[in-house]
């Protein structure tokens, strides 16, 4: 018999009178869907001192009692190794344990006392929801390697379970639990932070406060089947109303923002000396952005490593896909202006977090005259809501690469040329891109119409 099973440390903190915080090492074990924690008896005054990667205290490190990294770290080892033995008995023995018949065996090995006194044939308590989705988030998380984004939506997705019914159970997501979930996302959450700042809201407060829009709901029971689909899996959950389940949520297809040629001619020629010369940078990260196809996530990673003499070369950080794209004019112009300034990290353009360069493109987009009007059209439950923005207004840092798409497209490019330098896996993510395409080819063909009514 082959136990799954995962075995990890992690620090606890606590108040100490004498250290104030300090830092239990503790011993981890999930396997089976249960869970086990024990302590190492290793104390951290220090959380620095710990390297969650390696799992192990860094060199250099002397705890309260004068004990030495080189220490702490045999005691761990030894821990470890007594668990996998603990384990590897009743794998030989072909016998699945319970939590108190491995944790028996591990103090046994440990030469511990058992800590407590426990029902003999009791059966082992089946964890709840919550401790399910806590499992499904941990195993998941480690198994795929999440991004820290996925861990945050998945966070989100638990805090709304449990701000809709804090006693929920598997058993209570019928069709009419599923409901009940769907009308508080829609019609009761409370978003803490606001979409829109003070002084930029409008009539749109109670959007913005109360309710989200059909999208995201999609999005977050997406999220919800997601965990339903791996609790089922493993035996925690014998519920299959969710697989059937399919709520209207009315939605329209996203607007692709992107700027137009004479728009970004107007973004790359816009005069920035004086007051406005800190968007120079801002503008240039964008026109590469434009012009290579890039996220802006790569191109804040892209180091002077991956720049070859007629390519860059990189592994994006969103799907991690390995990208070659051929360098134009405009890509090596860039590269060039930057090629003697030393970033960190040796990065081969100025670093924005992806808050700053949206605020900073807006109002860059803003001077430049990039005011067409766009309408943006969503739905909350059946209420559709109509919002018109001066397009500078909706500019955000994927405008640069969805702005590369549609040009590319437009001019004639294939495709399956764009999908390779963008990464794209399937036409269906690209379709609206085609659309947008179709609209720009029949308008050109009108103006054939006014040459032939010339005289």
């Amino acid at each position: 018999m082959i136990i799954k099973h995962t075995i990890s440390f992690k620090l606890r903190p606590y108040k100490s009178a004498r250290f104030g915080t300090m830092y239990q090492i503790q011993l981890h074990i999930t396997f089976g869907g249960y869970r086990w924690v024990t302590s190492t008896g290793c104390l951290l005054v220090d959380e620095k001192a710990w390297d969650s990667q390696a799992q192990m205290v860094k060199s250099g490190y002397v705890g309260p009692k004068g004990e030495t990294a080189a220490e702490i770290n045999s005691t761990l080892s030894n821990c470890k190794e007594q668990l996998e033995t603990a384990v590897k008995y009743f794998e030989v023995n072909d016998t699945f344990p319970t939590v108190e018949q491995l944790a028996d065996k591990y103090n046994e090995r440990m030469n511990r006392k058992r800590p407590a006194v426990e029902k003999k044939d009791a059966a082992p308590a089946q964890p709840g929801f919550f401790e399910v989705f806590d499992m499904f988030v941990e195993n998941s998380g480690e198994k795929n390697a999440w991004t820290p984004a996925t861990f945050q939506k998945m966070a989100a997705l638990k805090a709304d379970l449990l701000a809709c019914d804090e006693g929920m159970s598997f058993e209570s997501l019928d069709d009419n639990g599923l409901t009940k979930f769907v009308i508080y996302l829609r019609d009761e959450k409370v978003l803490k932070t606001p979409r829109k700042k003070k002084e930029e809201r409008t009539e749109y407060d109670a959007e913005d406060l109360i309710g989200i829009k059909n999208s995201t709901i999609g999005k977050k029971m997406g999220y919800l089947r997601w965990f339903l689909n791996w609790a089922t899996d493993k035996g925690y959950n014998t519920n299959r109303s969710y697989k059937t389940f399919r709520p209207t949520l009315k939605t329209t297809q996203k607007k692709v923002i992107y700027l137009t040629e004479e728009e970004l001619c107007r973004v790359r020629d816009l005069d920035l000396t004086g007051e406005n010369e800190y968007l120079d940078p801002v503008r240039d990260v964008f026109i590469f952005c434009c012009f290579s196809g890039l996220r802006h996530s790569d191109v804040s990673n892209l180091r002077r490593s991956d720049i070859k003499s007629d390519h860059i070369e990189v592994t994006t950080v969103k799907t991690d896909d390995s990208l070659s794209i051929e360098l134009n004019e405009a890509t090596k112009a860039i590269l060039k202006k930057y090629k003697k300034i030393q970033f960190k990290k040796n990065l081969a353009l100025p670093r924005y977090t992806n808050q700053a360069m949206n605020r900073d493109l807006k109002e860059l987009c803003r001077l430049a005259g990039v005011e067409e009007e766009i309408r943006i059209t969503t739905y909350k439950g059946n209420e559709r809501m109509d919002i018109v923005k001066p397009k500078w207004q909706l500019v955000g840092t994927h405008t640069g690469r969805r702005t590369f798409i549609v040009h590319a497209l437009s001019h004639g490019t294939p495709p399956n040329v764009v999908m390779k330098w963008t990464g794209h896996n399937d036409y269906k993510s690209m379709k609206p891109y085609i659309d947008i395409v179709d609209s720009i080819k029949a308008k050109e063909m009108k103006k054939f119409d006014q040459l032939y009514k010339k005289k």
